[in-house]
C-alpha cells in the first residue's frame, strides 16, 4: 500500500498521541506525588506478536523504550490465556524489567473483535515492601530483601478486578491507600488508550494503520543507520565506574568495547565486572534498554520505534552484573547501573565524533526516601525523591545547570508538595556552585539541599552515584563535582561509609540530611576557555576567584575585571578556539 506522506506523518503522530494522552491521565490522577508530580512513568503501544515499540508518548520516561518492550515480551511468552478486558500486573526484574518499584501493566487491545496490540504502562509506586521504607536497600543481598516480586498475574479478567489478588499485593506494601490510587490511575491510563486507539483506527483502518507502522519503521531505521554512517568506522572502548554495591566498598567497572561498521554499531560488555552482593546488579532488559536510550541521546530526532534499534548490535554479557539472575538484588538497576551503561556509551562515541558530543551528565537519580510515622496526620508515610544535576559541556555552549537524570525527563518533585504531603522542612534548595567540571565549555551545576524531618518517626535511605568518580569530561575538559551525603542524627553529624549509598538511618526530629548532587564534566581544554567567560562565572557567585585562576588560568583583578597580564596564555587558547 503506498501512503500519502502527510497521511503518514497524521497517522505517526496520532500514534504517538495516544499514549501521550495515557501518560497525561496516568499523571493527573496518581496518587504519589513521584508520579504526579515528578512524572515516574511511562505508557506505549506494542506489537501484538513481536511485542516491539511501536509508539511512546513524547513525556514518558525514555529508559522505559525498550524496558516496557521486553517487559510485554515476556507477558507474551508466558500468558498465552488472556482475553479481552484481562490486564497483566508485573514487576519481576527478572522478567524484562528495572527494579520492583517500576510496576507494569499490560493488556491486550481488541479492535472489532480481533486483537491489534498491547498496550503496556509503568508506575514507580514509591513503595513495593521490603527492608527499608521506598525499597532503596542499599546493603541488601537478595532479592526478597527489596520487596514484592510479582510475576505476570492478571490484575483484572474480563474487565473485573481480582480483589484477592488486589489484597495480597496491598496487604504486603506500606501506605496501602495512597498505592490502590496509583493503580486506578495505571487502569485509567490504559482505557483511555483503549479509547483513542479505537477512534484512531475508526478514522484510517486497520490496513492503512498497519502499514503505516511498517513504513515508519523502515523510516527510522534508514535515517538511525544515515547517522550511524557518518560515525568513522573503527573499535571505541571506553570505561565507566559505579562508586560500591553498597556492601563492598570498591569501585564497580562498566567495560564498553564498541566497534562502527557501516551503518551498524556493535556493543561488547563482556569485560566488565562479575555479579556484585549488593543492590547494583542489573537486569538486562534495563542494561540494553540504557544503551538505547543513550542512542537516542546522541540522534535524538530519530522516531521511537523498534526501528531505530534494528542498527544497534548488543550481545547479551553473561556472567557480568549486567546480566542479573535470581536472586541478586536489583534496587540500584535502573536508576543508576543504566546511567553508567550510558555514559560508558557516551565516552566510546565522544572518542569517534567528539565535534557532535558532550562530557557526561551528573548520572545519577539522586534517590533518596524517607519513611515513617506522622502524628499529627495520624498515618505512615513514605516520601521519595530524585533530584537534578549538571549536564556535560558540549562543542557549542556549557552544560545545562539541575537536568533531570539521563535516563528520563523526571523533575525533582516541587518541595512545597513534598512539605504539603510529609513532616518534613526544605532548610536548603540552591544551585550547587563550583560543581560543573571545568573546560572550554564548563559543565552545567548541581544542586545543594538539606531536609529536616518535623515531627514523628523516619527512617533515610538514599541509593546515588559518582560520589567517588565524578561524572568525566571530553578531549582535555575536568570531571564534575562529586556527589556528597551527610547525615545528622542528635546534632551529631556523619557520612556514609559508601558515600553515596547508605539505609536505615534512624531520623527524630531535628535531624537532617544534606545531600549535595554532582555537576557535568567539562569539554575542551579549560585554558581555551573565553577569560570573559570565567570573569562572568566569579561575578555571578558560580565559580571562585581561587578556581578561575587555578582551573582556567585567568587572574581576576581586585576590581573584578580580568587582569591582562595573567591572562595571556588564555586569551592566545580562547582566540585559537
Amino acid at each position: 500500500m503506498t501512503l500519502d506522506p502527510v497521511q503518514l506523518a497524521v497517522i505517526q503522530n496520532g500514534l504517538k498521541q495516544v499514549a501521550t494522552e495515557m501518560d497525561l491521565v496516568h499523571e493527573k490522577t496518581s496518587f504519589s506525588p513521584v508520579i504526579s508530580e515528578g512524572f515516574d512513568r511511562s505508557n506505549g503501544i506494542y506489537d501484538r506478536l513481536t511485542g516491539d515499540v511501536i509508539a511512546q508518548g513524547e513525556i514518558g520516561l525514555p529508559i522505559f523504550i525498550g524496558v516496557m518492550q521486553f517487559t510485554t515480551q515476556e507477558v507474551i511468552r508466558l500468558r498465552r490465556d488472556l482475553e479481552p478486558g484481562d490486564i497483566v500486573l508485573i514487576n519481576d526484574p527478572y522478567l524484562g524489567g528495572t527494579h520492583l518499584m517500576d510496576v507494569k501493566m499490560v493488556t491486550p487491545f481488541y479492535y472489532r473483535g480481533k486483537h491489534w496490540c498491547y498496550l503496556s504502562n509503568t508506575g514507580h509506586w514509591p513503595d513495593t515492601g521490603g527492608m527499608v521504607p521506598g525499597g532503596f536497600n542499599s546493603t541488601a543481598t537478595e532479592i526478597q530483601q527489596e520487596g514484592l516480586r510479582i510475576p505476570p498475574v492478571k490484575l483484572y479478567r474480563r474487565g473485573e478486578i481480582d480483589q484477592d489478588l488486589l489484597a495480597m499485593v496491598l496487604s504486603n506494601i506500606r501506605v496501602p491507600d495512597e498505592r490502590i490510587g496509583d493503580i486506578k490511575a495505571q487502569v485509567g491510563a490504559i482505557k483511555v488508550g483503549e479509547r483513542r486507539l479505537t477512534e484512531l483506527l475508526d478514522r484510517y483502518g486497520v490496513e492503512t494503520v498497519d502499514a503505516a507502522i511498517v513504513e515508519l519503521k523502515t523510516r527510522s531505521e534508514r535515517q538511525m543507520r544515515a547517522y550511524i554512517e557518518n560515525v568513522p568506522d573503527g573499535t571505541y572502548h571506553f570505561t565507566a565506574y559505579l562508586d560500591s554495591d553498597g556492601v563492598v566498598f570498591e569501585k564497580i567497572a562498566i567495560r564498553l568495547d564498541m566497534k562502527v561498521a557501516g551503518s551498524d554499531i556493535y556493543f561488547d560488555f563482556s569485560k566488565s565486572d562479575p555479579p556484585c552482593a549488593g543492590p547494583m546488579n542489573a537486569p538486562w532488559a534495563s542494561a540494553k534498554s540504557a544503551v538505547y536510550v543513550a542512542m537516542k541521546h546522541i540522534f535524538p530526532d530519530v522516531p521511537i520505534n523498534t526501528g531505530c534499534f534494528a542498527p544497534l548490535h548488543v550481545a547479551k554479557p553473561d556472567g557480568t552484573f549486567l546480566v542479573a539472575e535470581y536472586p541478586r538484588p536489583v534496587a540500584g538497576a535502573a536508576a543508576e547501573v543504566s546511567q553508567r551503561v550510558m555514559e560508558s556509551v557516551f565516552g566510546a562515541m565522544a572518542q569517534a565524533i567528539p565535534e557532535r558530543m558532550f562530557a557526561a551528565p551528573a548520572g545519577t537519580s539522586g534517590n533518596f526516601s524517607i519513611g515513617g510515622w506522622d502524628p499529627e496526620a495520624k498515618r505512615h508515610y513514605i516520601m521519595y525523591m530524585f533530584s537534578g544535576g549538571g549536564y556535560g559541556g558540549w562543542w557549542e555552549t556549557d552544560g545545562l545547570t539541575n537536568g533531570c537524570s539521563s535516563v528520563g525527563i523526571s523533575k525533582t518533585q516541587p518541595i512545597e508538595i513534598l512539605e504539603q504531603h510529609y513532616p518534613i522542612l526544605y532548610e536548603e534548595y540552591a544551585l550547587r556552585e563550583g560543581s560543573g567540571g571545568p573546560g572550554r565549555h564548563r559543565g552545567g551545576f548541581g544542586v545543594n539541599y538539606r531536609v529536616r524531618l518535623l515531627r514523628g518517626t523516619g527512617k533515610a535511605s538514599f541509593v546515588m552515584d559518582h560520589g567517588v568518580v565524578g561524572p568525566p569530561g571530553i578531549i582535555g575538559g575536568g570531571e564534575g563535582g562529586r556527589n556528597e551525603v551527610a547525615v545528622c542524627q542528635s546534632e551529631t553529624v556523619t557520612w556514609p561509609e559508601h558515600v553515596s549509598k547508605g539505609e536505615g538511618y534512624p531520623l527524630r526530629p531535628g535531624d537532617w540530611v544534606q545531600v549535595r548532587t554532582p555537576g557535568g564534566g567539562g569539554y575542551g581544554d579549560p585554558r581555551q576557555r573565553d577569560p570573559a567567560a570565567v570573569q562572568r562565572d566569579v561575578a555571578y557567585g558560580r565559580i571562585s576567584v581561587e578556581a578561575a585562576r587555578a582551573e582556567y588560568g585567568v587572574v581576576l583583578a581586585p576590581s573584578g575585571e580580568v587582569d591582562a597580564s595573567g591572562t595571556a596564555a588564555a586569551r592566545k587558547g580562547a582566540h585559537a578556539a
